[in-house]
């Protein structure tokens, strides 16, 4: 199958011969969807904190997915890089835990069809990937596609995470009030997704939370928080997640407590504070960057020794 396959919906699609070429294996033949959003978050590129992966965590689990189809491993997958892991119980190689890519569907609270591409970025064959989402998100009559991330950023905790914005449809960066960045970096499969379903006429959009840089290689649920709150925004779908949204308090009290002890955290938590206030996207990178490289490698230490005390 070409990529001008067609991306009309009501023509057929022969379902055999797209999973022999693309490699992907069905759990579910013909599962009932009406015009789902997909959430896709793969894991192997920018996500600090674990942000994106835990937004999307709490949306799977508040729409109680389950899995439809999966890719070919060995298609898609180097696994000298994400070798298996060996369970071993006193000797005995009980398993073998592979990294597969996985679509799964469920339901949100509302009654919203939704569909989480998740699992590892591929290692190859990205130009095929993109052509089999794409197809499969016509197929799947898709409405939206909503990409996840998260990057550690010269942020204050102290003051909610900021989104910013990546789509290839400017219609799309109109309609969300998230930060919009001018820059030239190595992109993810969430980019080439964005664009291979936009080649479809399926709306895209990826949602970025910026992660103070020194809590980056930590958890940080306000990211994931901030992520949830841009997905509302963007698709009008939402969930409670209470435990999440509680941990961000708790952790805002340790890192205050932190910093507290310290002058010199203190005053450059004030210095973060004005440029995020005074800064509403990423214009002034030059002094972030100074300030990070001054600062923040410190800090991130500081505090993670800090936690590694705390119960």
């Amino acid at each position: 199958m070409s990529d001008d396959s067609p991306s009309d919906p009501n023509l057929p699609i022969d379902r055999a011969a797209l999973d022999l070429e693309y490699g992907i294996e069905r759990q579910v033949d013909d599962p009932p969807l009406h015009e789902p959003v997909m959430i896709v978050m793969l894991t192997g590129w920018i996500d600090a904190a674990g942000a994106a992966a835990a937004a999307t965590d709490q949306l799977s689990r508040a729409c109680q997915s389950s899995p439809i189809l999966s890719f070919d491993d060995d298609t898609y997958v180097d696994y000298r890089a994400r070798r298996p892991t060996m369970e071993l119980r006193d000797g005995l190689n009980t398993n073998l835990d592979w990294a597969t890519i996985e679509m799964r569907s469920g339901r949100s609270p509302d009654g919203r069809d939704v569909l989480f591409l998740v699992g590892p970025e591929p290692d190859m064959a990205w130009r095929r990937f993109g052509r089999a989402v794409a197809t499969l998100a016509v197929e799947f009559g898709v409405r939206q596609m909503v990409a996840l991330g998260a990057y550690p950023f010269a942020a204050p905790h102290t003051r909610p995470a900021r989104l910013s914005v990546s789509s290839p449809s400017s219609e799309m960066l109109s309609s969300v009030s998230f930060a919009r960045s001018s820059v030239d970096v190595p992109a993810g499969m969430a980019g080439v997704l964005e664009h291979a379903l936009h080649a479809k006429k399926i709306p895209t959009i990826g949602i970025w939370a910026q992660v103070p840089h020194y809590v980056s290689a930590m958890e940080y649920p306000a990211a994931s928080v901030a992520l949830l709150e841009g997905v509302e925004e963007v698709t009008g779908i939402s969930i409670d997640a209470l435990g999440l949204r509680a941990e961000v308090d708790t952790q805002r009290t340790r890192l205050d407590r932190m910093i507290a002890d310290k002058p010199e955290n203190e005053a450059m938590l004030r210095q973060l504070e004005e440029l995020h206030d005074l800064a509403p996207s990423e214009d002034d990178e030059d002094e972030v960057e100074e300030l990070e490289l001054r600062s923040g490698d410190e800090i991130a230490a500081e505090i993670q020794e800090f936690f590694k005390d705390q119960p």
